[in-house]
């Protein structure tokens, strides 16, 4: 092993188990083997090595090694602990963001192909939804006030540890839609929802952000950005652009999360009428440690 991969390796052993689970991009990059490698390895050939990929804020991350991982194994009650505690750390090094582009950390998380069948962009859609509905059974911490239970909301955003947070969810069963296609395995990239509102929101820098954005998606999908795509709390539902359909289309589904009320301080929750029952959803898999 190189002498920067026992560096990093000896860095990252220094650590909580918590920020453990959670790898930087170098660290991948140095030390990553097996399926670990061939996910980081797609990962970057799009975002890196692909100059035409939509989103220039994802391509800015990787090219200055800003990107954070997490690597699921599979898809038993202690994996969904661990990518909890992970996603813990990820909010808590989040929280501090000083609204530089280069102190931004995007988040992916990668799942193994033993954690997840499907072969269908509808069937690891559904994945991803039991996998945010299991986290969010996990989390210990409040609902925020500021947002709503209610996925129907155009307010609402998926949060976890008391942070709002937006999650992309691509597979490779997406063929139209190659911008959410990163790869063999199944992934989620997150995001705190307040950096989109900083970088792209309703200004003149952040509507030309979007428009330069959607512009490289009709490039590079060869199809215009999805119906579905809007302006966060205005003209659409964030749930919606989380799972996004392969093809251009008019959508009337239901979005299968439920908020769970027990985690929420309802006495001061404007928004507490518009809460649904919550749902623990379980899943069967091989634990692992």
């Amino acid at each position: 092993m190189t002498t920067i991969a026992n560096d990093l390796l000896s860095t990252e052993q220094r650590v909580t188990t918590s920020v453990t689970v959670l790898q930087s991009q170098p660290y991948v990059a140095a030390t990553a083997q097996g399926w670990h490698r061939e996910a980081y390895n797609d990962v970057s050939e799009r975002l890196a090595n692909e100059n035409g990929f939509p989103c220039v804020f994802s391509k800015n991350a990787i090219r200055k090694g800003l990107l954070k991982f997490i690597f699921v194994e599979g898809n038993g009650l202690q994996d969904m602990k661990r990518l909890a505690r992970g996603l813990m750390a990820f909010v808590e090094v989040s929280s501090d963001w000083n609204g530089d582009l280069n102190t931004a950390y995007p988040l992916v998380v990668a799942f193994s192909e033993n954690a997840i069948s499907a072969r269908r962009v509808e069937e690891y859609h559904a994945f991803g939804w039991r996998t945010l509905q299991r986290l969010h059974s996990l989390d210990n911490q409040p609902w925020p006030k500021e947002v709503p239970y209610d996925p129907s909301s155009t307010a609402w955003s998926m949060c976890f540890s008391g942070m709002p947070i937006f999650c992309n969810m691509s597979n490779p069963a997406h063929q139209s839609r190659a911008s959410r296609n990163l790869g063999k395995h199944f992934k989620l990239v997150i995001n705190p929802r307040e950096r989109f509102d900083k970088v792209a929101g309703d200004t003149p820098a952040g509507r030309r952000a979007r428009a330069n954005i959607r512009d490289r998606i009709l490039t590079y999908d060869g199809q215009p950005h999805c119906p579905q795509l809007g302006s966060y709390g205005e003209d659409s539902l964030e749930w919606w652009q989380y799972s996004l359909s392969d093809k251009n289309e008019i959508r009337t589904d239901r979005c299968p999360f439920k908020s769970d009320q027990s985690l929420s301080t309802t006495q001061n929750c404007p928004h507490a009428g518009d809460h649904s029952a919550s749902e623990r959803a379980g899943e069967k898999g091989t634990e692992t440690t």
